[in-house]
């Protein structure tokens, strides 16, 4: 991997104002053609007046504009080395003041529930994706900008930095609005931007006009392949037939769960905290259309407009039965996690959901107290209560247990957080542990690893006692290459299927392999997806060029996946792109199958079409996976060089 350079405009700059007045504004090109790009600037030229120990203050304040949603990795150097992490602006084309919390660089996270809540932060003009490095913010003499496989070779242009010690809020500082009536992004143009309401409705009755056929995919009722039927139960299990393992439908034929998480209408357009951002939107939704609607908290929806001006005041209905047109039309299959209820009632798709209040704790990092005198009996209510809705729905897959649970590989940690934290059953049973085996990584490790395995036993055995009918699908990891061996094994004899998330070009067979080797169960991948910055939003986890670029991607991940004997279900995520400016933890990626004007991604969905028309065929090993995966598909890791440091 090509490491980053210092451009040379950033040292002719530096040299420049040393000799003579400061120059307004500090501009980073950044260059396409490297894997890595960016520049840095000397605090003293931007502003002289900023200290270099920055103990005492709370925020780092930034004066910017960058001509491209891309998210850019900023950094400071200081005393003991550089410090950096990931930001993504919400309205690009434009100058905005972002404050930066100083605790970011300083401390590790807060405890949270699972692995978005612990790195995403949200702010009103951009939001933040935490680092990987702390430390003092001493000795603060430069900062950085950076960004990876720059898309378009984007501009930044830096004016201030300045210190605060309380929040000073951040600003949309330009006097034209930056987000159109509709929900769209008025400083960036791109094909198929809409102008007018007449050209929405054309669009609209264009495809209410659409044929929907399911034959080319073969589907049964429920969604599963005519090709092969099996003995049937009346609801969904799991066979492994011919040495590939297959979910199999309530009548009986094989079926695989090709899925997409947050399955909703009127997606892609709720405004967070509106009073905080004056001066960025053209004009708001109605109150009307923004007291709850479509469970979104009340807040201000472009989404939710957008369906009150396709299809009037029976807006919610049809845009359900729209849905399931679309699904049909597509050959999506499963509505998978995070979907809408309302949706999931029509009892017209298969269905997947989580369990919750089981008790896992946020301040535990998502680790569950089962050492709690009440334990066991609340967390079987909570699965008594959840499963009673469902029992003898034939649709229903099954449930989830959890999402990417924070503690992962940072046992060490979590245990430091309960030993220090208040008196509570857990941290005396710790406390006895270490006495008896020594306060070692590997005994914290060990603590942690067995209080999760009994947490998953009671939590199966709860499933299997309230509703045998339907499946435990598991806890949704995060790739299972930072699993250990001890944790994958844990997970053997708990699940009915062994599920994680993989944010990736496609899942690594090794990687597939080794899990299925250790657990023995078949797989589902509950999250992965595609983006780019067309649109004015990020780019999503892993980035790719263009709009036809996230279709093959698709492709080529969707059937690789397939191609593993063990695998038997996907989600992609997500059905709608996220908020323009960001939803409750700030992601605003351009991920979806469908925009906030509620028009789909023609490239994205015909991808969606073909290869649903040949996974049992690939499942099968009769037919090959597609193998065109797009050249500028890259993932949000940073490259681990920091400027040669």
């Amino acid at each position: 991997m090509e490491s980053i350079k210092i451009m040379a405009a950033a040292a002719i700059l530096a040299a420049a104002v040393s000799c003579g007045p400061r120059q307004e504004n500090f501009k980073i090109h950044f260059d396409g053609s490297r894997e890595m790009s960016g520049a840095k600037f000397a605090l003293a030229d931007i502003n002289p007046d900023l200290p270099l120990d920055w103990d005492g203050y709370g925020y780092v304040v930034l004066e910017y504009k960058i001509s491209t949603s891309q998210r850019f990795q900023l950094g400071f150097t200081t005393d003991w080395g550089y410090n950096e992490l990931r930001v993504m602006s919400y309205v690009p084309n434009a100058w905005n003041r972002l404050a930066i919390p100083l605790k970011y660089f300083t401390e590790l996270p807060d405890p949270a529930f699972d692995v978005a809540a612990t790195f995403n932060h949200a702010r009103y003009t951009g939001w933040v994706n935490l680092g990987g490095r702390r430390g003092p913010m001493r000795g603060v003499d430069s900062i950085g900008f950076r960004m990876r496989k720059a898309i378009g070779d984007p501009v930044l242009e830096l004016r201030n930095v300045t210190l605060s010690v309380d929040d000073p809020g951040d600003m949309y500082m330009e006097s034209a609005p930056a987000i159109d009536r509709f929900g769209q992004q008025m400083n960036v143009d791109y094909p198929g931007k809409v102008h007018s309401l007449a050209e929405l409705e054309k669009e609209w009755r264009a495809e209410e006009a659409e044929d929907v056929s399911v034959a080319a995919f073969n589907y049964s009722r429920y969604g599963g392949y005519m090709q092969r039927q099996v003995d049937a139960t009346g609801y969904f299990r799991i066979e492994q037939i011919d040495g590939r393992w297959w979910f199999v439908d309530p009548e009986g034929y094989l079926f695989l769960s090709v899925g997409v998480d947050c399955v909703n209408v009127g997606g892609g357009g709720m405004v967070r905290d509106a009073d905080k951002r004056p001066g960025m939107y053209e004009e708001l939704p109605p109150e009307s259309l923004s007291a709850g609607r479509n469970g979104r908290h009340g807040a201000p929806q472009f989404g939710v407009w957008n369906l009150y001006r396709r299809y009037g005041d029976d807006f919610m209905s049809r845009a359900y039965d729209m849905t399931i047109r679309r699904m049909d039309k597509w050959g999506i299959n499963t509505i998978a996690n995070w979907s809408d209820q309302n949706i999931i009632a029509l009892n017209r798709k298969a269905f997947m959901l989580s369990l919750r209040n089981l008790g896992q704790d946020a301040r535990l990092m998502g680790l569950c107290d089962i050492y709690r005198s009440d334990y066991k009996a609340s967390m079987e209510e909570s699965v008594r209560e959840i499963t009673a809705r469902n029992l003898g729905n034939p649709w229903l897959i099954g449930y989830f247990v959890g999402n990417e649970p924070a503690w992962i590989n940072d046992e060490d940690r979590l245990c430091q957080i309960i030993l220090d934290g208040e008196d509570r059953p857990i941290k005396g049973e710790l406390q006895r542990y270490l006495r008896r085996n020594g306060d070692t990584g590997e005994a914290r490790r060990a603590f942690v690893i067995n209080a999760f395995k009994v947490f998953l036993d009671d939590v199966n055995a709860a499933l299997k006692k309230y509703d045998p009918d339907h499946l435990n699908l598991g806890i949704r990891f995060a790739e299972p290459d930072t699993l250990g061996e001890d944790l994958l094994a844990a997970c053997s004899s708990s699940f009915d299927a062994f599920s994680f998330n993989s944010y990736s070009l496609a899942p690594g067979r090794g990687m597939l392999d080794r899990a299925y080797r250790i657990t023995g169960l078949p797989m589902v991948i509950g999250e992965y997806h595609f983006g780019t910055v067309e649109r004015g939003l990020a780019q999503a986890l892993w980035q790719v060029d263009s709009e036809k670029e996230r279709g093959d991607a698709y492709r080529y991940y969707t059937e690789q996946a397939y191609s593993h004997p063990a695998m038997i279900g996907t989600g992609y995520f997500q059905w709608s792109d996220q908020d323009v400016t960001g939803r409750f933890d700030g992601e605003n990626y351009h991920c979806g199958l469908i925009d906030v004007t509620d028009r789909p991604y023609r490239e994205q969905v015909n991808a969606m079409i073909e290869t649903a028309k040949v996974l049992y065929d690939v499942h099968c090993g009769t037919a090959a996976p597609f193998g065109n995966p797009p050249a500028g598909a890259r993932g949000h890791e940073a490259v681990p060089d920091l400027w040669n440091e």
